[in-house]
């Protein structure tokens, strides 16, 4: 059949099908009157997302198309779960009042939301940075760059990629960009876990990108910023400049600096540990990440600063101290610290508030929450000076009072206005003469109008003159028929009724088009106005937003006294040596979790490079090996990110790298096992190794064998006592019991346990160490509190047994081929007339199997033992 020739579309669709052929990778979302409409795929998607009706439209005389969409005002609502889902959205508005349009409405992209880039409150989370990542592969070194529009904050490094992993997992970014042609590199990476856009290799090219950068801060070079040798992280920084550029993201005046994320300043802490230690998050959905026990931040922009430091510890002993001194002032002055606190809470987040000036998205209502945040700053510097602390007074002489801005935006602004800056009624009377003019007329038209009438009515004697109006010709005056003749000559006649006449006046007509043109007239000057308050505080953004940063460091330092009388922390001694010493060490995390009544069991630990280096701990499952481990990193961390720590005396020599190889992380999606997983976590400690590292190993080797796990901790533990250039101080926590004996050997390792104490039927877990190690598992104890079957234990137990016997008689299994069958015989536990063997039978006789518990079984047993060995004693 010949085909049909296809038939014209509308002129709508036509402009939607163009604007979309433009941003084919994004949901449109197509402003039409006073709906957001979607179209086609992109209407199936958002109705599945949105949850909204999903219809068909009528493509003129084409075939149908499928229509989704909603009311314009209800954007707030859906954009963010249309970005929180993963999709990149382009808001196509009208950029013509549709009324005075000739034709059709012109139509445009104003913005291009992205998970990555946003500054929609409801698609941010406030207390976290909204990172947009881009990577750039070269060779064997990468680079990487964050950027962070709704602050400004705007980051490069490059490494290995190890090392932008890491990174990757400390920051967390909500979108990730890359060249195309490094697909295959980062996308089994990638893919999975961050969204990510693929950009053409011409944007990642460093001259492009570097004369990009250049633009944008109008500079000569990139010198100033302290990144001019850091080519792969220019790379990756260009192409972020260059997406933004492509969403529509034009006015982005706050990002007016880029720094470096410098290795050598902060604690290595690579993407196992940052998962092991739990310090954002938590990796069992009912867990608790460090970040909860210590945020006490009264600002967004303070929680935000708190979780970049708690990834990024300092190695600068010097900084670590000045931060622990501040806390410290804050820990003995609890009412300077509420009465700071007390204005901290009306500040708000003044970081996204000022971006939103730079990138002319503020609303009235921000505009007043930025009044709010410098009135509230104000008071905050008062008190910094008046404590007479050098350290508060350098922190408040760094502040810019922005008094000017303050007062201008007080004196101009109404303090209720809208949260649309079109609708008019945002500025006090007096500003502009115009304003007032108008509005004195659109408030007073009504008593205007009765004055024209009674003054109209003396005139000419009508004593019922009326004035009223309608839409065909406006206001009007009307007569009675018995009243016409009074009417004067410069009326004019618009009407006849029946009973009356209606005529106008030039007065009137004057009037009247000044009241119908006053409220739009008044929007369009206060709109002028609005706009050049926003320029006015643009000019304060370099200075609000070192402000933002000064309060929210002071806000993370009050939130760490917080936490530190709260929970009863120690200031912590940092110094420059190798010796860790932690007095009364308590997880900060556990202890907030113990059952009422119940405390946490603190512990001492001891490491350093010269006498006591490696530690063996040996002890039951359950009795708290694991907790001793992530505690004792958690207190070390925490100090050097300047809070105090949880433990009554804590000395630590700087630590440059934390490494942990603690808990499953089976990653059996990609065919991984537990064993796997756990060899590549600890051959990547062993390969990046400092003199200042901090190992913390729990249980390695378990995933295989008894005879291959020991030998692989075996080796591991000598390695790490025999690098000579790099005496990591370690924690060692093992069940292999076989590993005591390195202390034998190994004159910088120790054996500790995990003591344990059995009382009648029942082991308590002591959860205390102490020196020597353990000789028992307590396995069977575990699994029957853990509430494993009875039959299980039993069984469990005469296996452990038969097996415990194997192992001992293995290497008589050759003398005992060589005995002749001749001499084969019946062996006896008892002789015949043996006293012993009644008692034996009599206890197995009592037996319930059924009935009995785990460990009266094993109590029973022991019973039986006894007896043979005085048996087996009379018979010597």
């Amino acid at each position: 059949m010949p085909k049909t020739k296809d038939k014209k579309e509308t002129p709508l669709m036509k402009q939607y099908y163009a604007i979309k052929a433009k941003h084919p990778g994004a949901i449109l979302l197509f402003r039409v009157g006073d709906f957001y409409e979607t179209f086609a795929e992109d209407a199936e998607i958002a109705s599945k997302i949105l949850g909204i009706v999903l219809t068909k439209r009528a493509n003129g005389s084409a075939s149908e198309v499928e229509l989704a969409g909603f009311p314009h005002h209800s954007l707030e609502s859906y954009l963010p779960k249309l970005v929180r889902a993963g999709q990149r959205v382009a808001i196509c508005d009208q950029l013509e009042d549709p009324s005075t349009a000739k034709g059709i409405v012109k139509r445009g992209v104003t913005e291009l939301v992205t998970p990555g880039v946003s500054f929609n409150d409801n698609v941010l989370d406030q207390n976290k940075n909204n990172y947009l990542a881009s990577i750039y592969n070269d060779a064997d070194l990468n680079g990487i760059a964050f950027l962070d529009i709704s602050t400004g904050q705007f980051m490069l490094a490059q490494g290995s990629s190890d090392y932008i992993e890491k990174l990757l997992q400390g920051f967390q970014p909500r979108e990730v960009l890359y060249r195309k042609s490094d697909k295959k590199v980062w996308q089994n990476k990638l893919d999975e876990k961050y969204h990510v856009y693929y950009m053409d290799d011409w944007i990642y090219t460093f001259d492009f990108a570097n004369e990009t950068l250049i633009n944008h801060f109008q500079t000569q070079n990139l010198k100033g910023f302290g990144i001019e040798n850091q080519k792969q992280g220019i790379t990756a920084a260009g192409a972020i400049l260059q997406y933004l550029d492509e969403t529509e993201h034009r006015n982005i005046d706050h990002i007016n600096s880029i720094s470096r994320i410098e290795e050598e300043h902060y604690v290595w802490l690579d993407k196992f540990t940052i998962r092991n230690l739990e310090l954002i998050y938590a990796q069992r959905e009912d867990g608790i990440p460090l970040v909860e026990i210590l945020d006490k931040t009264q600002t967004p922009m303070g929680s935000r600063l708190l979780r970049n430091w708690m990834v990024l510890p300092l190695k600068d002993d010097v900084k670590i101290n000045q931060r622990l001194s501040i806390v410290k002032i804050f820990v003995e002055e609890s009412g300077l610290r509420e009465n700071i606190v007390r204005h901290l809470k009306a500040i708000g987040d003044l970081e996204r508030i000022i971006a939103k000036v730079a990138a002319r998205r503020i609303n009235p209502r921000e505009i007043l929450q930025l009044k709010k945040a410098l009135q509230s700053s104000l008071p905050v510097i008062d008190y910094l000076i008046d404590s007479e602390e050098p350290l508060l007074i350098q922190l408040a002489d760094s502040f810019n009072k922005c008094e000017t801005l303050l007062e201008k935006i007080e004196n101009e602004l109404l303090d209720d206005v809208p949260i649309v800056f079109n609708q008019g009624n945002l500025f006090r009377d007096g500003i502009d003469e115009e304003i007032d003019e108008l509005r004195k007329i659109a408030r007073s038209g009504k008593d205007y109008l009765v004055e024209i009438q009674q003054r109209e009515s003396e005139r000419t004697g009508i004593p019922k003159l009326k004035i009223a109006y309608n839409k065909v010709f406006g206001y009007y005056l009307e007569v009675s028929n018995a009243q016409k003749d009074k009417v004067p000559d410069e009326w004019i006649r618009k009407q006849t009724l029946v009973n009356a006449e209606r005529y106008i006046t030039e007065e009137l007509k004057s009037y009247e088009e000044k009241i119908l043109n006053a409220d739009d007239r008044l929007k369009v000057i206060e709109h002028n106005l609005y706009v050049k308050l926003v320029e006015i505080a643009g000019e304060y953004v370099q200075q609000i937003q070192k402000n933002a940063k000064l309060l929210a460091q002071l806000d993370c330092l009050i939130s760490f006294a917080h936490a530190a009388e709260e929970n009863n922390y120690a200031q912590p001694e940092i110094n420059s040596g190798k010796a860790l010493n932690i007095k009364n060490g308590r997880h900060p995390v556990i202890e907030k979790q113990m059952p009422p009544g119940e405390s946490y069991i603190p512990n001492d630990i001891f490491l350093d490079d010269e006498l006591q280096q490696i530690i063996i701990i040996t002890g039951p499952n359950m009795s708290g090996k694991s907790a001793l481990l992530r505690q004792t990193a958690l207190i070390v961390l925490m100090g050097q990110m300047g809070s105090f720590v949880p433990a009554s005396k804590a000395e630590i020599g700087l630590v440059d790298k934390v490494f942990t190889r603690v808990g499953a992380s089976d990653n059996l999606s990609k065919g991984e096992s537990t064993f796997m997983v756990e060899m590549t976590e600890t051959a990547s400690i062993l390969n990046n190794l400092s003199d200042r590292s901090l190992v913390l190993m729990d249980e390695i080797g378990r995933g295989t064998s008894t005879y291959d796990g020991i030998s692989i901790a075996w080796s591991i533990v000598e390695f790490l006592h025999n690098k000579s250039d790099k005496k990591a101080k370690t924690l060692f926590a093992s069940h292999y019991h076989e590993l005591n004996e390195l202390a034998n050997d190994l004159e910088r390792v120790k054996n500790y346990n995990v003591s344990v104490k059995e009382v009648a039927d029942k082991v308590i877990f002591m959860r205390k160490l102490k020196p020597g190690g353990s000789e028992h598992s307590f396995g069977i104890h575990v699994a029957q509190m853990a509430g494993m079957p009875n039959e299980v234990v039993l069984r469990a137990h005469e296996i452990m047994i038969g097996l415990e016997q194997e192992k001992v008689s293995a290497h008589n299994k050759e003398k005992l081929k060589e005995i002749p069958k001749s001499a084969e015989f019946q062996m006896s536990m008892f002789e015949a007339n043996d006293p012993n063997y009644v008692k034996v039978k009599e206890i197995l006789e009592q037996l319930d199997i059924n009935r009995i518990s785990p460990v009266e079984a094993l109590l029973k047993l022991n019973e039986i033992k006894t007896v043979m060995q005085a048996s087996l004693k009379k018979k010597k």
